[in-house]
C-alpha cells in the first residue's frame, strides 16, 4: 500500500530530501486512518468498524512515512555541510521532544479534568499541530517553502477541527489533511527541478563556493 517512488531516497543538489514517499505515507495515512475515523464515530456512524481499525491505519502511515523521512534525511545529510548537519539532527530530535510533549499535556488533562474521552479528540488535532510546527520549523532551515506552507496548513486545518467535535474533525483532518498532503506529493517534483536548475545556474554555483 505504501509504495516509494524508485528515486525516493536520491540525493539531490545541496542535499535536498526528496520528500515525496513521506508525503504519500502521511498523506493515505490521514485518508485511511482519519477517514475510517470519520465514518465509524458519532451518534450516528455510516459504517460499523472495529475500534482498533483507524488508529492501525493511520499508525501504520504514519511509522511507513518516519522511516522514509528518516533514510532520505540520513542520506542527504552526507552531503551537507557540518552546519546543516547538525541542523538536520536537531530538526529529528524535535519529533521525539513534541510527541513526548504532547503525550504528557493530554494525558494530564485527560487525567486532571477526569475526560478520558478528551483523547479521542486531542491526539489526532494535537498530533497535526505538532507535525505542522515542526515542518514549519525544517521549512524554516532548508528553505523549502513547499514543506512551510504544508506545515502551515497542518497546523491551522488540525486546530480549527476542534470547532467541529466528532466525527466533524475527522472529516476534516482526512479531506483537508490528506488533500493537503497530496498537493505536496504532486508539487514536491517542480520544487526539486527548481532548486537543481538554481543549483546549477552561475549565481547559485556562486553562492555555494562562498
Amino acid at each position: 500500500m505504501f509504495t516509494a517512488t524508485t528515486d525516493a531516497f536520491t540525493t539531490h543538489p545541496l542535499g535536498e530530501v526528496d520528500n515525496r514517499a513521506t508525503y504519500m505515507s502521511f498523506g493515505l495515512a490521514y485518508v485511511l486512518g482519519h477517514g475510517a475515523a470519520a465514518i465509524s464515530k458519532g451518534a450516528s456512524p455510516l459504517l460499523a468498524l472495529p475500534g482498533w481499525l483507524p488508529m492501525m491505519l493511520l499508525g501504520t502511515g504514519l511509522a511507513v512515512g518516519t522511516v522514509y523521512a528518516t533514510i532520505a534525511a540520513t542520506r542527504a545529510q552526507r552531503v551537507a555541510s557540518e552546519s546543516e548537519a547538525l541542523s538536520g539532527k536537531l530538526l529529528g530530535a524535535s519529533w521525539v521532544s513534541a510527541f513526548t510533549a504532547l503525550f504528557l499535556a493530554i494525558t494530564g488533562l485527560a487525567y486532571t479534568l477526569d475526560m478520558p474521552d478528551l483523547q479521542s479528540m486531542l491526539w489526532p488535532t494535537g498530533s497535526g499541530l505538532v507535525v505542522g510546527l515542526i515542518y514549519l520549523g525544517e521549512g524554516a532551515v532548508r528553505r523549502n517553502l513547499l514543506h512551510y506552507g504544508l506545515g502551515t496548513w497542518l497546523a491551522l486545518i488540525s486546530t480549527a477541527a476542534l470547532f467541529l467535535g466528532t466525527p466533524g474533525l475527522f472529516w476534516v483532518l482526512a479531506i483537508a489533511g490528506g488533500g493537503g498532503y497530496a498537493v505536496a506529493t504532486v508539487l514536491e517534483p517542480r520544487r526539486l527541478t527548481a532548486r537543481a536548475r538554481h543549483a546549477q545556474s552561475p549565481s547559485g554555483m556562486t553562492r555555494k563556493v562562498m
